[in-house]
């Protein structure tokens, strides 16, 4: 049975995450919404703000199938305390594709320049961190320079096990065939969903969907 029978759509904000995307930007797949969540953090008032809505959309069939043998039975409480489960999933053999729509407005530096500093610094600290990886960065630092995101602008994100990374920009309900840039370096994509979702990640409701529906769908 397709993950298109059994997954819905989930609303963050005024955002609705359809559940079945069709060929996103730098890939021929089918996608199935698998987890969907916000990003905020407190202002100087300790105020809560968000500020991105943020779906992550899995390989329909291929991602079922890499991990069912691993997971399959487990709890969605037993996935969602995992960090090996969220490892296999970002880098697993199927493509992944990341929807990050603007909640608040957010220039493309405030957005993509603390994350590459964030990444260097990781990368650097377990030694990691080559030629390939900096080229990566200066080409996504470029991507962003001059942009300037208002509500319910996305960026895009189509992750690839063979290291192709498409980076597109668009309105929310609208999603682009082709990318604006493209990237080869497999390092640099899983440590971005590893942000979003990774034990550490800025997104805890997208982790916990995750969670849920995965467990659900390895059933």
């Amino acid at each position: 049975m397709g993950e298109s029978q059994r997954v819905t759509q989930i609303q963050v904000e005024d955002y609705v995450f359809p559940p079945m995307l069709n060929t996103p930007p730098g890939s021929h797949n089918t996608f199935f919404l698998a987890g969907a969540g916000e990003r905020g953090r407190s202002d100087i008032e300790g105020r809560y703000v968000k500020y991105t809505a943020i779906g992550i959309y899995l390989e329909e069939d291929a991602a079922i199938q890499a991990l069912t043998p691993k997971w399959k039975g487990k709890s969605a409480t037993e996935l969602a305390n995992s960090v090996e489960f969220f490892r296999d999933l970002i880098t697993g053999p199927f493509e992944k594709f990341t929807q990050v729509t603007m909640i608040q407005p957010l220039t493309g530096e405030q957005y993509s320049v603390n994350m590459a500093k964030i990444f260097v610094q990781r990368w650097e600290s377990l030694g990691i961190y080559t030629d390939q990886e900096s080229k990566a960065i200066q080409i996504y630092l470029q991507a962003f320079a001059d942009k300037k995101f208002s509500p319910a602008q996305s960026i895009l994100f189509t992750q690839s096990p063979t290291g192709k990374f498409t980076i597109a920009f668009s309105e929310h309900s609208s999603i682009p065939k082709d990318g604006n840039v493209v990237i080869q370096n497999k390092t640099f994509p899983e440590e971005i969903l590893n942000s979003i979702i990774g034990e550490n990640g800025v997104c805890p409701g997208a982790r916990q969907t995750l969670a849920a529906r995965l467990s659900e769908l390895l059933k």
